[in-house]
């Protein structure tokens, strides 16, 4: 099996040292880089399956190379920064980042936060007509498509993944816990907001869309998909 290439973004070349040390003990392939820039510079020319990516990075902080790279890529991003405030991380995954991870951490912990991210980006081959249809509404998981009254809505994989799981289990109400482990593959170790984020970003792609359903937050419990019988 081809071995995942993983970019470390960071300009504390000690922190560097530390993730690629472990990276390459567990069998991964890394790349090191100390400013946006190089960063963006590197994923243009250079196959990459994850990145790890500090905030205070020169020439481009972390953040904009988040959104930068989610724009043109479909890759995992993990934001690993001494930035522990709760409006740092929500920023992060408004920019788009998978995950966030506060420092100093354990290599251990780094190390399940790849590889999970690694797994959930990558999903096994769904099993024969895994095609979802309600209402209006057509989530093929075979061809990872979404489509709305015959027209393809631009959905990342998590957000189909997510909204396909909402479906299957439609009217049924789920917490964000549940919604970590079942979409994510780990239970706690995300922050729940990654769940909030998913779903405000599904929302605002979908909000001329639905008809006869609608993702319903479910105050001080999680969220479902709300499915009226008639339309």
């Amino acid at each position: 099996m081809e071995k995942s290439t993983i970019l470390i973004v960071d300009d504390d070349k000690n922190i560097c040292k530390l993730m690629d040390l472990y990276l390459k003990k567990t069998g991964y392939n890394t790349i090191i880089c100390h400013d946006g820039s190089a960063a963006i510079d590197i994923l243009q020319k250079t196959k990459v399956d994850l990145v790890l990516l500090d905030i205070m990075i020169p020439l481009i902080n972390g953040w904009e190379v988040c959104k930068l790279i989610k724009l043109e890529q479909d890759i995992p991003v993990i934001m690993v920064s001494a930035r522990d405030m709760v409006a740092d991380k929500v920023t992060g995954f408004d920019a788009g980042a998978d995950d966030y991870l506060v420092k100093p951490f354990e290599p251990e912990e780094l190390l399940v936060r790849v590889k999970v991210r690694l797994k959930s980006h990558n999903p096994p081959q769904e099993k024969k007509n895994n095609i979802i249809t309600i209402h209006n509404l057509i989530i093929d998981m075979n061809q990872y498509q979404v489509r709305v009254d015959d027209l393809d809505v631009d959905l990342k994989p998590k957000e189909i993944q997510l909204l396909s799981f909402l479906a299957q289990n439609k009217n049924i109400v789920f917490t964000r816990e549940q919604l970590l482990e079942k979409i994510w593959d780990y239970s706690y170790l995300g922050d729940t907001r990654t769940v909030d984020v998913h779903i405000k970003c599904l929302r605002e792609k979908m909000k001329n869309h639905s008809s006869g359903w609608e993702i319903k937050t479910i105050w001080g419990v999680g969220y479902k998909l709300e499915v009226k019988q008639d339309v």
